[in-house]
């Protein structure tokens, strides 16, 4: 089943497919501006804590899912130097920013190829990739069940998926304060910096409407996945999730 991402209900796939890259091909230049002042900075946080998880050695090969403008792709070159990364996205125009970062150095010396992927229709083998990461990518998928079985395809056996994305806050005060955040404050920031208000409101629905931790969690082992195991930073707001391919 295909699901419309801005509300959780089913739907035919194009509509969340077309409007993931009308939305994200208008704002890329804008987009990591918006994440620092959106975030007032946690995302990087964030970021260090997926690396702490991931379980990405020097001769792994990886592929970044939803990679964007590469900002999962250089912090693993940075921190985990791998023998390859494949940084890979849904939208041309985010691909285009992280190869101008990639131009002026920002792999580290560590080989990155780029490459146009619909994630929920993987165009690599089977048991190609040590680790599979992805950030703030699964959320705007409308077919997730097909785009994690996807995943564990192209692992090898006792490959990792490493995915950091918007989640859930336990606490009933602080969920209610981010729901305010999310109503307003974000289609306010982002209209203000990208100048594309209607995408950012639909950011804050598609985040409402995605799985809590153990909901994301059990899609993970429905795909195939093992040992999913989440830690939840700022309180929730993001998590990150590491599952496993069965060796």
């Amino acid at each position: 089943m295909t699901i419309d991402t801005a509300t959780g209900e089913e739907a035919p796939a194009e509509i969340s497919s077309e409007r993931v890259k009308d939305i994200f091909s208008h704002i890329a230049k804008k987009y990591e501006r918006f994440n620092a002042v959106s975030s007032f900075g946690a995302y990087r946080a964030w970021l260090d804590g997926m690396m702490r998880q991931a379980p990405i050695g020097p001769d792994d090969d990886v592929l970044d899912i939803a990679g964007g403008t590469g900002d999962v792709t250089f912090a693993v070159a940075r921190a985990k130097k791998p023998r390859h990364i494949q940084c890979t996205d849904l939208v041309p125009e985010m691909l285009d920013v992280a190869r101008a970062h990639m131009a002026a150095g920002a792999s580290r010396g560590v080989p990155v190829d780029f490459e146009v992927v619909d994630a929920q229709d993987i165009p690599y083998a089977d048991a190609s990739y040590d680790v599979v990461t992805m950030a703030y990518g699964i959320r705007n998928m409308p077919d997730r069940p097909r785009a994690l079985a996807e995943m564990h395809r192209v692992l090898k056996p006792g490959g990792a998926l490493v995915c950091l994305e918007f989640s859930t806050p336990p606490n009933r005060a602080w969920r209610s304060l981010y729901g305010v955040y999310l109503k307003h404050l974000i289609p306010l920031w982002g209209g203000l910096i990208t100048g594309d208000r209607d995408g950012f409101v639909y950011l804050g629905k598609s985040i409402r409407a995605f799985p809590d931790q153990a909901g994301l969690a059990a899609l993970m082992y429905r795909a195939g996945f093992v040992d999913v195991t989440w830690k939840n930073y700022t309180g929730g707001i993001a998590a990150v999730h590491v599952a496993k391919k069965p060796e």
